[in-house]
C-alpha cells in the first residue's frame, strides 16, 4: 500500500456542507457542497437538524473522494472547519441529538445575557473563558438547552449527554462515536 497522499477538508458551514480533496501539492483535486434547511421556529431563532449536517457533510465527503476516485486508505488527514459557534447536545450511547442544533445567529439567550450584565457578571464570564458574555457564543445556548429541554439537565448531570459545537459532533460522528473533542 502507498503513502497517503491527499487531505479530506469539510466545510460544515451554516447554509451547506463541503468537501474539497487536496493532493500533495495542495491543489484541490475534487469536492462536493450540499446545502441544507435553516429552521426558524421563532423570531429571532435560528436552528439546525444535527442529523442533516451530518448526513450532508458526510455525503460530500463521500462524492468529492468518489469524484477523486480514492478510498479512505488515500486520505492522510482530515481537516474540519465549522459555523462558529453553533451548539449541539447529544445522547451519548444513542447519538441521538436532545433537539436542533442551536445555529451562532439564533439570539434567544439575549434576555439571559443583558440579565447577567445588569447583574456584573460579564467580568466573571469574560475572566474565565476569555469571551464576552453574549448569545452568539455556545455556554448561554447549552444552558437554554439544559433549562427547556425536558429532562436534558437530569441526562447531563448523569453523565448521559454530550454538548459540542459542530466541529465536535463530526469529528465523534467520523471517529465512530469514540472521540469526544
Amino acid at each position: 500500500m502507498s503513502t497517503p497522499r491527499h487531505v479530506l477538508a469539510l466545510d460544515q458551514g451554516t447554509t451547506s456542507s463541503r468537501a474539497l480533496v487536496f493532493d500533495h501539492a495542495g491543489r484541490v483535486v475534487a469536492s462536493a457542497r450540499r446545502e441544507f434547511p435553516q429552521i426558524y421556529p421563532r423570531p429571532g431563532w435560528v436552528e439546525h437538524d444535527p442529523m442533516e449536517i451530518w448526513s450532508s457533510q458526510n455525503a460530500t465527503a463521500a462524492e468529492a473522494m468518489s469524484r477523486a476516485n480514492l478510498s479512505g486508505d488515500d486520505i492522510a488527514a482530515v481537516g474540519v472547519t465549522n459555523q462558529r459557534e453553533t451548539t449541539i447536545v447529544w445522547d451519548r450511547a444513542t447519538g441521538k441529538p436532545v433537539g436542533n442544533a442551536i445555529v451562532w445567529q439564533d439570539r434567544r439567550t439575549a434576555v439571559f445575557c443583558a440579565r447577567m450584565k445588569r447583574e456584573g457578571a460579564e467580568p466573571f464570564v469574560t475572566e474565565r473563558t476569555g469571551l464576552r458574555l453574549d448569545p452568539y457564543f455556545s455556554g448561554t445556548k447549552l444552558r437554554w438547552i439544559l433549562d427547556n429541554v425536558s429532562g436534558a439537565r437530569a441526562r447531563a448531570e448523569r453523565g448521559e449527554l454530550l454538548f459540542g459545537t459542530v466541529d465536535s459532533w463530526l469529528v465523534w460522528q467520523l471517529t465512530g462515536r469514540r472521540v469526544h473533542v
